[in-house]
């Protein structure tokens, strides 16, 4: 196969069809089926549904150091899988109770997981050999995870290895997976007749729709289900409910589990239990989609005027991930009608902090001084509270934690540092040592941060050091620490660093791409363009990295691929004065002077002072004959960058070819200072002292 294959049915398929009608339909034999066909219905269970199918087929046999490497990746899309890894790596957001979890993962992680997936899938398959594979995947109802990780599989697996075959119901799947199938497989309409009549009673068909856990709403099955009384589905919910739980497998209670129980015989009662636990473990893991629909589910459930504290904890973890995933507005509407339903000191307290962050880190147009003054308010009403011991030095603690943030982007640097310590110093003389580790790690962390900014860099070194013993698998530490060391010129510490974090999780484009930055700046041009291209290999659309590669190519005189990657990266980025640079220079290698101009004029309009666009734009004036031109760029470059060799010397040569020679020769003086080797410079210099000395 030389493409994947989006498959768009006219009706609701059951998985067990799904390899007689492709027999039937597709235009040729798929390869073999790598697994028996996957069925994404969130309903199943939960987040992951087909991505743990796949991981719980392909997972036993694989090598040891396979499964270790992508133990993260593994356990959090399979979590069945605990027991087949031998040492788990845990952080301390991984081990935080939920009384103490202060911090939360970042709204890409499951992207980040999906991309580890694939990454495993692939290292299996090269294990496993036996040529080409085919994989099956229905994506009706699918959790967001499902959809970010088949869009990965699909974009970045050679069918050739792997042949992906999307299987919907005449609706696109949504998400980032339509954009992907629309690029990268071949749209396939396969017929599909009725099915034939199952000829169940109503209670049998049913029953088959409610042990399906209702994830195919086969029309006869779904007819049959509402033709019976609602006492008798409720009890069907019942038994498949307890059959699972039975079963003891994690990921039933983040999907099936819930559904059945809210559709029992006592939804407020085990319902809302159900819903606890699959909201609670879907906000941990970030899982946020899933998080936001358990939390509409609960809140459906209850009434605030009676349960109001479940309520709110429904509504506050809806929000959480509503702020994870840059839906601000939604997050505030709810905290606007959280505090309008109670005069609860505590709620108001939280409430403005949780707004206060809003304005000060998740909304578009930031308000640092309303961030500011609701933080003020939190503390307020914190200190309006009975003394609660340990909670109520925490409590304190944890503002200042968040008045320190709003202070660093208010420029106060020093009064958030004060902060931080006075913080950490806090809660070591006052909590019992061992509790709230995390939030511990992160005053440290931030205290890190702080000193960094403020150039006091051994102390920082000191704090990261600190804070990756306390949480020596948390790949975000290292990078931090690791783009300190950089900037401080200790390459190869910083390397190590980067290279830890890259080991310690799931594919991270971010430390990937500042490993290629400083193997740039190491001369290191083939390891480089190896790491950008696994880069944008996982983000397609990382705006920097395309600025990277693209520099690299256009060095290396591969004008094709330098065009590609700019004009990618204007696509997203229309206004990115260094990708029109690119652009500008492969038109200019081309002697397309006039529309190199053109898109140098474009790159000087969104950076005035963008040195090789002057520099370029002259050299393009020269070649058009335009020398006044040319020299008042060069005038700008020079004024710029005074002892930059190349600009006085390109200055020089318009002066000499102007007989201009004081002129050219104090250019060439100070070129000559700087690159007192090259031998243009030296020959320039020797011709314009004998034209002087005329």
């Amino acid at each position: 196969m030389s493409r994947h294959l989006w498959v768009r049915f006219p009706r609701t398929i059951d998985p067990a069809e799904l390899p007689g009608l492709l027999a039937d339909g597709l235009p040729a034999p798929l390869p073999g089926a790598v697994v028996a066909p996957l069925d994404a219905c969130r309903r199943l269970r939960g987040p992951f549904t087909a991505t743990g199918q796949l991981v719980r087929a392909l997972a036993p046999g694989a090598s040891a150091a396979l499964v270790e490497r992508h133990q993260v990746e593994l356990l959090s899309t399979a979590p069945e899988l605990r027991a087949a890894v031998d040492l788990p790596r845990e952080t301390l957001t991984s081990l935080a109770v939920p009384a103490e979890r202060t911090r939360f993962y970042s709204g890409v992680r499951t992207q980040r997981l999906g991309h580890g997936v694939v990454e495993f899938v692939h290292a299996r398959l090269r294990e496993l050999g036996g040529g080409p594979r085919s994989l099956v995947v229905r994506v009706v109802d699918a959790d967001h995870t499902d959809l970010e990780f088949l869009a990965a599989l699909v974009r970045r697996t050679d069918p050739a290895l792997l042949t992906v075959v999307v299987c919907d119901s005449g609706e696109d799947p949504g998400g980032p997976l339509t954009g992907v199938l629309r690029e990268h497989a071949d749209e396939i309409p396969v017929p599909a007749p009725p099915p034939a009549p199952s000829g169940l009673d109503d209670l049998a068909a049913a029953t088959r729709y409610v042990d399906g856990d209702c994830a195919v709403d086969l029309p006869e099955l779904v007819a049959a289900y509402h033709r019976l009384p609602e006492h008798v589905r409720a009890e069907l919910h019942d038994r498949r409910a307890d059959a699972l739980t039975a079963g003891g497998e994690p990921t039933h209670a983040l999907g099936a589990v819930p559904l059945h129980r809210e559709r029992g015989t006592d939804p407020r009662g085990a319902g809302l239990e159900a819903l606890d636990e699959a909201i609670n473990h879907c906000v941990d893991m970030g899982f946020y989609h899933a998080t936001v629909d358990f939390g509409l589910r609960g809140r459906a459930l209850l009434d605030p005027a009676e349960s109001f504290g479940r309520w709110w904890v429904f509504s506050t973890k809806m929000t959480t991930s509503l702020l994870m995933l840059r839906r601000a507005g939604e997050a505030e509407a709810i905290y606007d009608e959280l505090i309008a339903l109670t005069d609860l000191p505590r709620a108001h307290m939280q409430a403005a902090y949780a707004r206060a962050m809003i304005h000060t880190r998740h909304r578009e147009r930031r308000d640092h001084l309303r961030a500011k003054g609701l933080i003020k308010q939190a503390i307020a009403f914190s200190r309006l509270l009975a003394d609660e011991g340990d909670n109520q030095v925490f409590s304190t603690v944890f503002h200042q934690n968040g008045l320190a943030l709003v202070e660093m982007h208010l420029g106060n640097l020093e009064e958030a540092l004060r902060l931080v310590t006075e913080g950490a110093a806090w809660l070591d003389r006052t909590i019992e040592p061992g509790t709230h580790a995390l939030h511990r790690s992160v005053l440290v962390h931030n205290r890190a941060q702080l000193l960094a900014k403020l150039g006091r860099t051994d102390e920082a070194l000191e704090c990261f050091d600190q804070v990756i013993a306390a949480d020596p698998n948390h790949p975000d530490h290292y990078i931090d620490r690791g783009n300190l060391l950089h900037a401080l010129g200790r390459d190869a510490e910083a390397l190590a660093d980067y290279d830890t974090a890259i080991r310690l999780g799931p594919p991270f484009p971010e430390a990937q791409y500042n490993r290629a930055e400083l193997l740039l700046d190491l001369d290191e041009v083939d390891a480089a363009l190896a790491v950008l291209d696994h880069v944008l290999d996982l983000d397609p659309d990382m705006v920097d990295a395309r600025v990277n590669r693209a520099g690299i190519h256009l060095d290396r005189g591969d004008l094709t691929r330098a065009r590609a990657d700019a004009e990618h990266g204007l696509a997203i980025d229309p206004d990115n004065a260094h990708l029109h640079l690119v652009v500008a220079q492969v038109l200019a290698e081309e002697d397309a002077h006039a529309a190199a101009t053109a898109a140098f004029d474009r790159a000087l309009a969104a950076d005035p002072d963008l040195l090789g666009a002057l520099v370029g734009r002259a050299a393009s004036a020269h070649e058009l004959g335009d020398n006044p031109a040319a020299l008042a760029d060069l005038d700008r470059a020079v004024a710029l960058a005074p002892d930059d060799p190349a600009v006085r010397f390109n200055r020089a040569l318009l002066h000499e070819a102007a007989a201009r020679w004081d002129n050219a020769l104090a250019d060439l003086v100070v070129a000559a200072e700087s690159a007192p080797d090259d031998e243009d410079v030296t020959s320039a210099l020797d011709r314009c002292r004998t034209a002087v000395c005329r």
